[in-house]
């Protein structure tokens, strides 16, 4: 594999040398980019950043002489995350096991343009022994503006499992929304999602992207608006936000995916994590956590109830 049209630092294209004619994907990539680690390599390939001729590719795909690997990744974070005394809630912890409950407006680690106050950089002050650990333990992520529970790995022996939990979907998360209109009593979406070509931020249903499934269920109707449940059997970037949007129900206050008229009303996408289920790395027992509906979006449920019955 040889470099052919490098533009910057993170858009490059790898051309598939003869040798590697026939390796899965993320195999050969590894062999090229032995600086990135195999899971970093999936991810990246799971979120569509990595194409061959413009479209997304699955980490199994066997790859052929004379193709050219695109990748079109995130700046990388600050090589030095800083311990900051931020407060956390916190719902269980043990030595193998951090259950943080996020308030929205909080970043899961830092980034472009983005380098303190993270969730990571509170990690790192209530638990320096993290450091070590690649993100600190984070394991997976909720978009900035979206609340709730997260799980943190402790040790590298954890760290590992989770990210196998979340492999095999053998972790349960389970996310309160609040979406525009009224969507039937119960359903799912079973719909690929992959980067929009044309928006690098968003993502959208495509018929050449990474399957996905969300299912849901009405909890309440609130007039115009209906308060779901949704559980995934994927995890997507940004999946219940797109999925909802192409069922034509986006969420509240979600201005990236539709619901951009309904800010006067919540001013951040109207989403919840609020279940959460894991086994325990060390002890193989079943764990289950629930995050109350945090005020802002508890108001406007309020609310709008008021307004329904009025």
């Amino acid at each position: 594999m040889s470099e052919k049209g490098l533009t910057d630092e993170f858009r490059f294209c790898l051309e598939i040398s003869p040798a590697e004619e026939g390796l899965r994907l993320d195999r050969a990539l590894a062999r090229r980019l032995p600086q990135y680690s195999r899971t970093t390599l999936q991810g990246w390939l799971r979120d569509g950043r990595i194409t061959i001729g413009a479209r997304p590719v699955s980490a199994a795909a066997p790859v052929h002489a004379g193709e050219c690997v695109a990748f079109d990744l995130p700046p990388p974070a600050p090589a030095d995350v800083l311990a900051e005394d931020i407060p956390l809630s916190i719902v269980f912890e043990d030595d193998t096991l951090i259950v943080i409950d996020k308030p929205a407006g909080l970043v899961v680690h830092p980034g472009a343009g983005c380098a303190r106050g993270t969730l990571q950089n509170a990690l790192l002050h209530h638990v320096p022994d993290l450091a070590p650990l690649a993100r600190s333990g984070i394991v997976h992520r909720l978009d900035k503006d979206t609340s709730g529970l997260l799980v943190v790995a402790r040790t590298e022996t954890a760290r590992l499992a989770l990210i196998g939990q979340l492999k095999t979907r053998e972790m349960g998360r389970e996310y309160e929304a609040l979406v525009i209109g009224t969507p039937p009593a119960a359903g799912f979406v079973d719909a690929p999602i992959g980067r929009d070509p044309r928006h690098r931020t968003r993502m959208s249903v495509r018929r050449d992207g990474r399957p996905a499934r969300s299912d849901f269920v009405v909890l309440e109707r609130l007039g115009a608006y209906s308060l779901l449940r949704v559980r995934l059997h994927s995890g997507r970037t940004h999946q219940i936000r797109v999925h909802m949007a192409y069922l034509g129900f986006p969420l509240v206050g979600d201005e990236t995916y539709g619901g951009g008229r309904t800010r006067h009303l919540l001013d951040r996408q109207a989403l919840h994590a609020r279940r959460l289920t894991v086994r325990h790395p060390r002890t193989g027992e079943s764990l289950v956590f629930e995050a109350s509906r945090p005020d802002d979006l508890a108001n406007i449920v309020a609310r709008l109830r008021r307004e329904s019955l009025s």
